[in-house]
């Protein structure tokens, strides 16, 4: 059998702090779909890559057209793979997922993703 996935990475949210994960913090949970979205423009990092929420339009659905909070960053000592991939047009192959929570720790290690590599459906 198969995998449809397979583990990449598992990190922190860096400068959770600094963005908007207070205003979704309550919609947060251990399993909760996360977006990668490569930051080109950001002056701190040029490799930076944003971790974002889309709020669903219900239980299921995730609207890619609706409200998006940053919740913070891939690290900058961990993100410059991923940002090559990303150059390449690769964004589409990776699934960023929340891991674990832990609300009472310093605000960098609050929140940690995992990003899986999602099976190639064109291979032949």
């Amino acid at each position: 059998m198969k995998a449809k996935k397979c583990y990449f990475k598992e990190c922190h949210v860096a400068g959770r702090q600094y963005h908007d994960a207070n205003e979704v913090w309550g919609e947060l949970k251990v399993g909760t779909r996360l977006w990668l979205v490569r930051d080109e423009a950001n002056r701190y990092d040029p490799s930076a890559v944003a971790i974002v929420y889309r709020r669903p339009t219900d239980e299921r659905n995730y609207d890619p057209e609706g409200e998006e909070f940053v919740l913070g960053y891939i690290p900058r000592d961990e993100n410059r793979d991923l940002a090559c991939f990303f150059d390449m047009g690769w964004s589409e192959v990776f699934e960023c997922r929340l891991s674990r929570i832990c609300p009472d720790a310093h605000y960098e290690q609050q929140l940690h993703v995992i990003i899986k590599v999602l099976e190639n459906r064109n291979r032949r």
